[in-house]
């Protein structure tokens, strides 16, 4: 913004120096006619000209007008004096400086004495240059003015867009921090909880729980990271402490890690899972991360059926539980249906079909172009 403002200002200079040169021109061209008459329309014009330069847009048309009165005395009746170049360097000021509606008033003030002058002379087609360069001198002075307006207007757009950009990508981080610490958790106190149950009679048992437990938080940790690292840009960002984001073909591997923290799950997964693109495919398995979180937290040795289809070019995801689900904040459900929907789908949540309708079910359905009609 500040190097538009400055190149208006060098404009407005510029066209207050053309404007010296030209009723300096236009006195040349009248001595010895009358140069009292010159240099007193001289001394009216440049000052009031210098004035309105300084950007007052309130004075700018009379202190326009009145140099412009300066101009008329300086250039005389005759359409061959160079002055009459003034009123056109005159609309280009007014009008930068006014806007257009201003600036309006003394280009029609400046085409109505050219179009008398013109009348006058027995429509003497000399007079027609000043009035098309008096035109076109304010049209040209109304579309900088409309651009400076337009580009005031994207940059404006652009820091909102920027401002929605940042916001919606620390609300992703947010989602992927509290899936992958909620995960984390809960799968590692479940494995704490066998271990401790099993310490007396299964030290063996124990150790490998407790050993599962540590590996899993060693693994959530380094995604913490990876998602941390997102955060970083240019030299400082680590590119080792990024790990990819975990897709669908990762689902056997959630499922497994579950069942061995004593999770009863079963899984139904389609053959076309390799066709859903990769956006698709995270955005599943952070739903079903979710899902099979709240499952274990909420109804503790409940069964479980996930399954997996991508019928009609979409891919459907449900997570159905036989335990009823406990009171809660709802931040998991809230997370689920936004990332369902950064990707134009859908998810639904609700009493499920096992258990004759007592149980939960978490059902998405997103779009997943490229997948077939696979089951």
């Amino acid at each position: 913004m500040n190097d538009e403002r400055i190149l208006v200002s060098r404009i407005r200079l510029a066209v207050v120096g053309l404007l010296a040169l030209f009723l300096l021109g236009g006195a040349f061209t009248r001595i010895p006619n009358d140069p009292m008459l010159s240099a007193v329309g001289i001394a009216v014009a440049l000052p009031a000209a210098a004035v309105a330069s300084a950007r007052r847009p309130r004075l700018a048309v009379a202190l326009s007008l009145l140099a412009g009165i300066g101009v008329v005395l300086d250039a005389g009746g005759s359409h061959s004096s160079l002055g009459y170049f003034g009123l056109c360097a005159l609309a280009l000021l007014c009008v930068l400086i006014a806007g257009p509606r201003r600036g309006a008033v003394f280009t029609i003030a400046a085409l109505a004495l050219l179009g008398e002058r013109l009348v006058s002379s027995s429509f003497d087609v000399g007079w027609l240059p000043w009035i098309g360069g008096v035109a076109v001198s304010a049209v040209g002075a109304a579309v900088i003015v409309h651009e400076q307006r337009l580009l005031a207007q994207l940059r404006i757009a652009q820091a909102d867009l920027a401002a929605r950009s940042r916001a919606e990508e620390r609300a992703r981080i947010a989602r992927d921090v509290h899936d992958v610490i909620a995960h984390s958790l809960t799968v590692s106190l479940m494995h704490i909880t066998g271990a401790r149950l099993a310490v007396e009679h299964d030290p063996a048992g124990a150790a490998r729980a407790l050993a599962e437990a540590e590996r899993l938080g060693r693994e959530s940790l380094d995604e913490v990271r990876s998602i941390v690292g997102l955060l970083r840009t240019g030299a400082d960002a680590d590119s080792s402490a990024l790990t990819p984001t975990p897709g669908i073909a990762r689902l056997d591997e959630l499922v497994e890690r579950f069942r061995a923290a004593g999770a009863e799950i079963s899984l139904e997964r389609g053959k076309e899972l390799e066709q859903v693109p990769a956006t698709v495919g995270a955005t599943a398995y952070r739903i079903a991360q979710e899902a099979l979180t709240n499952a274990a937290k909420h109804a503790p040795g409940s069964t479980v059926l996930v399954r997996v289809a991508t019928p009609g070019g979409r891919l459907e995801l449900s997570v159905e539980s036989d335990g009823p689900p406990a009171g809660g904040r709802g931040h998991g459900l809230q997370t689920m249906r936004e990332r369902a929907e950064a990707v134009g789908g859908t998810v639904i949540v609700g009493p499920a079909e096992l258990a004759g309708g007592t149980g939960w079910q978490v059902r998405a359905s997103l779009p997943s172009p490229g997948a077939g009609g696979g089951t």
